[in-house]
């Protein structure tokens, strides 16, 4: 059915339909509206989006990501500019200002209306990746000296075009924040009950200045629709959604992902990335890798001798770099993850690390016996020494380096997810190689 309706509104496009593709569309959630509109070609997705409604419009806009919006607006006319900026939510919009050009940017201002700029400029004020900048000033707040029936004739009166309604906030006279009430609680209390005897004076709320992440997680522990976000007087600034909080959580994963990969974070979604972008973002690491890969050649070059003595040594070299890759990669993935998600704190690093040291000694263990009777199978008593006390020392070891380097990048105020993947096989390798001739040299010297 969704495959016909996108080829009739393909047709509708063609004859140029345009109040009827309208009509058709304002049926459709605007997510699959946002897709239609990507799959058009530029001139093409300019008509589309000149035939949605307009309050469809500021939801599908919001939707795009900003490469495709800023595309969009330098196609509109300053009308229709400045319709969709009236149009869309006060979060929505100072993520497009403070994501497009300088120029860009002061070109919009100027066409918001005198409440709009003055509200923008408020939010554009705030920190780049601070909650003040994901925050929306569309709350209700009641004060407690009103009754229960007051406050809900408030609510009736101003809730319908704000954020949401389903918690209702109670400030002072000075707009400070006193509590945070569900709606339920007002519907289910007496009208003539004061606002102040339903209260209980327990609620959560996050500091405009903040980063992201801390209403991320304000709003995962407390399995809250919306966090109430205060400045450094405790006074109500705003709110911030979960709908805005699972558009960070999915670009800080997206953001790991890529960086655990040894990707430079891509600016825009993979579709619409360009073959230069894509280049641009993976080459860097890449040659940064090459360089720290030579320092394997080297280790290898110093050791000539000693893999010339014992041939068979030559063998084992990628099954033992291998493992200690794995196991690093292994041990750093779960320390990035729960650095995170708040599992760990950085003062917990001493635990994590003790635990880790168990843990490598005892894979090493499993993993060296292994790979000493295959060394006995493939070279003799000697190598299968080697071989297997190289395992556990090169476990042991990559199992530290994993653990300790995301500790390590946080404290430098660097993200831990830069302890990618490819990084710690690139280091393990050479330590590895380290390891593994010198115990050879010391057991065929001994010998």
């Amino acid at each position: 059915m969704k495959r016909l309706q996108k080829e009739e509104v393909e047709r509708m496009i063609e004859r140029g339909e345009w109040s009827g593709l309208r009509r058709m569309l304002a049926e459709w959630p605007f997510p699959e509206v946002a897709e239609l509109l990507l799959e058009q070609e530029k001139p093409k997705r300019v008509l589309l989006f000149r035939a949605l409604p307009r309050p469809l419009a500021a939801e599908v806009f919001s939707y795009l990501e900003t490469e495709t919006q800023n595309a969009l607006l330098k196609e509109l006319t300053d009308e229709e500019t400045r319709r969709l900026l009236a149009d869309l939510d006060p979060d929505d919009r100072t993520e497009l200002l403070g994501e497009l050009p300088g120029q860009a940017t002061q070109k919009l201002l100027n066409l918001l209306s005198a409440e709009d700029l003055r509200e923008a400029r408020q939010l554009l004020g705030y920190p780049e990746g601070s909650v003040g900048r994901l925050m929306t000033p569309d709350y209700v707040a009641v004060r407690p000296h009103w009754t229960v029936g007051e406050a809900l004739e408030h609510i009736r009166r101003f809730g319908a075009d704000r954020e949401t309604i389903n918690w209702i906030y109670v400030v002072d006279d000075s707009w400070r924040l006193l509590d945070a009430l569900s709606l339920r609680a007002f519907i289910v209390a007496d009208p003539r009950q004061r606002v102040e005897e339903i209260m209980d004076y327990r609620f959560v709320s996050v500091s405009a200045h903040d980063g992201r992440e801390e209403a991320v997680r304000t709003i995962q522990r407390h399995d809250l629709e919306a966090v109430p976000v205060v400045d450094s007087e405790g006074v109500l600034v705003g709110i911030v959604t979960v709908d805005d909080v699972l558009d960070v959580a999915e670009e800080e994963a997206t953001e790991d992902f890529h960086l655990y990969a040894a990707v430079r974070p891509l600016d825009m979604s993979y579709r619409e990335s360009g073959v230069w972008s894509l280049f641009r973002k993976r080459v860097p690491w890449l040659i940064a890798l090459v360089g720290v890969g030579l320092v394997s050649s080297g280790v290898i070059a110093a050791f000539e001798e000693t893999l010339e003595a014992a041939i068979a040594l030559a063998f084992f070299i990628p099954l033992l770099i291998d493992s200690g890759g794995n196991t690093g990669s292994q041990s750093a993935t779960l320390m990035v993850r729960a650095i995170a998600t708040g599992d760990l704190r950085l003062g917990q690093w001493g635990r994590a690390i003790s635990k880790e040291l168990a843990v490598g000694i005892s894979l090493g263990a499993a993993l060296g016996l292994a790979t000493a009777l295959l060394g006995i199978f493939r070279g003799g008593v000697e190598i299968g020494l080697i071989v297997g006390l190289t395992m556990i020392a090169i476990v042991l070891v990559a199992n530290l380096i994993g653990a300790a380097l995301p500790f390590a990048l946080s404290r430098l105020g660097l993200d831990p997810a830069v302890a990618s993947a490819p990084l710690i096989t690139t280091v393990v390798d050479a330590t590895g190689l380290i390891i593994y001739f010198t115990i050879a040299t010391l057991v065929l010297g001994a010998i």
